[in-house]
């Protein structure tokens, strides 16, 4: 889902995680104090300069093509002070192909929370030809992420060790080191980002997206949210209905969810995933895993890590998140097959890869801020603060949801525990009575975004405003699986605007 929770680094609703490998983008954003937002701005498009290593992963140094422009907006540090101070909100651009028959501004936001757009969209840029014909493709890094002044919150060797300490405690003593480590983390942050970390949330982005249409020139906001992209679409068509244009959502969070139930899901989305994955593996393979023997050697590296790379080991919770990464996409599933075989052998080193692309480090060794703008955006969103006895109570459920991630699942309910800053809402209001058509589409065997979260998205979204596809498929998001049914009906409602019969459904 949106903010998949976990202990010591979250599991990322983001087609970022997909993206690791390959994304390649800069932007010219920084944090600088500059002008008053509350003065007339106009863009200053430039070339793109190389992708930083807090904004980027494996790809960082490198520019994006020639067609690609990037520049700054300033916005408000806070909204209740607009004459303040701002910060600088990174942006990339590419324009429409057919300025003849141009519609405006297709502006992206690819999840997480914490997901560079300037770095992401580059990478998927492929894929979205067709709607380049008629929109400038547009994306940014949301503030808090990357150059939008990047939550940073610990250095590399400390969250080396963060992410592979243990996040599924069965002792009490295990449980307030659980505590203490995300307590210090939170420190962290607060030395390190303090100043940003009270205004990174959801519905102060949506108020960035608004502001970044009206310096566009655009009279509605055209939008195409992926995972976390659809909570925050949600919260923008609330808090702008009449400024709603053609608006796509994929990967749908469910925004009657609060925290516990969000994550509860979310073990369940990734344990339907799981056996998804084991039964077209025992179908095609002859040295496919069982779910007891995942369980087996989850264990066993509970009790003994076994060496990864460059010195590292592959601990309990680097696999998990290493299997979960794996389950965003068929295209990963033989790499699953084959780290679990290795790591049965005693070799550590594909889960470790797997994992160190959902957590964000990069080849060097070095981290983005994905996951700490994810925890940043979370915690200032979620008034929730679980205590450990509350947790405890709750395992069994998480347990009875996922043998796999059930306990890790519910350990990740500590996040939030000790932040700096108070959250806003338990759940977000995305009701937008008189707001245009908005698309949204469900995936029956996403992990992250659960199919059901959809359905109550559209009905949340009110009557005439949430019109709701299914696609009957695996993975992360509908629009990037290749399934011509749901690109062509999402194609011809955003160049078209035909919006497809409610109900839909695409196999």
């Amino acid at each position: 889902m949106s903010r998949s929770v976990r202990a010591g680094g979250l599991f990322t609703a983001t087609l970022l995680t997909l993206a690791a490998a390959t994304a390649a983008a800069g932007c010219g954003g920084d944090d600088r104090p500059v002008a008053a937002a509350s003065e007339p701005q106009k863009l200053s498009w430039k070339a793109c300069p190389a992708t930083s290593g807090g904004q980027g992963d494996k790809a960082a140094g490198k520019a994006p093509g020639n067609e690609w422009e990037c520049a700054t907006l300033r916005a408000p540090l806070d909204y209740a002070a607009p004459g303040g101070e701002t910060i600088g909100i990174a942006l990339i651009r590419a324009r429409a192909t057919d300025p003849a028959h141009r519609i405006g501004s297709l502006v992206f936001n690819f999840g997480g929370p914490g997901g560079s757009g300037v770095t992401t969209l580059p990478a998927f840029a492929d894929d979205y030809k067709r709607l380049r014909t008629r929109y400038d493709l547009v994306s940014f890094d949301p503030r808090g992420v990357g150059r939008s002044s990047g939550v940073t919150c610990m250095g590399d060797k400390e969250l080396d060790a963060y992410y592979a300490a243990d996040a599924t405690p069965d002792t009490e003593a295990k449980q307030r080191a659980l505590v203490d480590r995300v307590a210090k983390y939170a420190e962290g942050c607060a030395k390190r980002s303090g100043k940003i970390l009270p205004h990174v949330g959801t519905a102060n982005a949506a108020r960035d997206m608004d502001l970044l249409r009206q310096v566009l020139g655009e009279e509605k906001l055209h939008y195409f949210g992926v995972s976390y992209g659809t909570e925050l679409g949600g919260v923008y068509a609330h808090l702008f209905p009449a400024k709603v244009g053609r608006a796509l959502f994929d990967g749908v969070v469910d925004p009657t969810s609060d925290a516990e139930q969000g994550a509860l899901a979310q073990a369940k989305g990734f344990q339907l995933a799981l056996g998804n994955y084991l039964e077209s593996c025992g179908k095609t393979s002859d040295n496919c895993p069982t779910e007891q023997q995942i369980n087996d050697l989850l264990r066993r590296l509970d009790r003994q890590p076994i060496p990864g790379t460059g010195g590292r080991v592959l601990t309990r919770a680097l696999a998990t998140g290493g299997i979960a990464q794996a389950l965003y996409s068929k295209d990963f599933w033989d790499y699953l097959t084959e780290g679990i075989e290795d790591a049965g052998n005693g070799d550590g080193r594909l889960l470790l890869s797997l994992a160190d692309s959902l957590n964000g480090r990069g080849q060097d060794g070095h981290y983005n801020t994905l996951q700490s703008a994810l925890n940043a955006v979370t915690c200032a969103d979620s008034v929730q603060r679980y205590t450990t006895g509350e947790i405890a109570a709750k395992v069994p459920a998480f347990r009875r949801a996922s043998s796999v991630f059930g306990d890790f699942m519910a350990w990740s309910l500590t996040q939030c525990t000790g932040w700096p800053v108070k959250g806003e809402w338990r759940t977000p209001d995305v009701s937008a009575k008189g707001a245009a058509p908005v698309l949204v589409v469900g995936n029956t065997g996403d992990p992250a975004t659960p199919y059901e979260g959809a359905h109550r998205m559209a009905q949340a979204l009110g009557p005439g405003v949430g019109v709701e596809l299914t696609y009957r498929g695996q993975g992360h998001g509908a629009y990037d699986s290749g399934n011509v049914c749901v690109k062509d009906a999402v194609d011809a409602y955003l160049l078209n605007g035909t919006v497809p019969q409610p109900g839909k459904i695409c196999s």
